[in-house]
């Protein structure tokens, strides 16, 4: 039972995500287009004339940290046979990531240090955490195998953003790197509930 409800809690934290990014990309000053690709997830966050839904897109971030603690520590973590100190240190670091992302938003140079550490926390810390995790469970199987792959992509993919800071493209590299998790969260959501 802790499994399914820990695996329901994850794929609704993920499904919600995608949603409420969406949603608040729809109503962003932009062409949904320019949005996605021009205009990074922190931009949605900002409550000024450009992002009416902020608060949405704020709340996608919380719920998806508290997704995460909730869906690691209350099953997630009986999975993990390996380097079980170090996973949890990750899953806290990528969790509290987002968390800190959606409740101190970028664009205000006061508190602009704090949003950035906490997206690094989460895109960073989460990429390393997939990482760890596929090598910490108890078989190396189509789950784990995946969840290796979204980590490595992901940390690829966040190293070319973050010597790309500068490109009109950072927005596509940041998404990019930050999705694999999103996905990870769906795809150990279907795991838990599949066992």
């Amino acid at each position: 039972m802790k499994r399914k409800v820990a695996g329901a809690v994850l794929i609704v934290g993920s499904i919600y995500y995608i949603i409420a990014e969406a949603i608040s990309a729809t109503f962003f000053k932009s062409s949904l287009s320019n949005t996605y690709i021009f205009h990074t997830i922190s931009e949605l966050g900002i409550p000024n004339g450009n992002s009416p839904l902020f608060w949405l897109m704020n709340s996608a971030f919380i719920l998806i940290g508290i997704a995460l603690i909730f869906g690691y520590f209350y099953k997630f973590k009986d999975c993990i046979v390996k380097n079980k100190i170090i996973c949890s240190i990750f899953a806290l670091i990528t969790a509290f990531g987002v968390i800190i992302v959606g409740l101190i938003h970028g664009g205000n140079p006061l508190t602009s240090g704090y949003h950035t550490l906490g997206a690094v926390m989460a895109i960073l810390g989460g990429n390393i955490l997939l990482v760890l995790i596929s090598k910490s469970m108890e078989d190396f199987g189509r789950y784990q195998k995946i969840t290796l792959i979204l980590g490595i992509f992901g940390l690829i993919v966040f190293w070319v953003m973050f010597f790309n800071m500068e490109s009109i493209y950072m927005p596509v590299f940041e998404r990019l790197s930050v999705y694999t998790l999103i996905v990870w969260s769906s795809l150990t959501g279907i795991h838990l509930l599949d066992k």
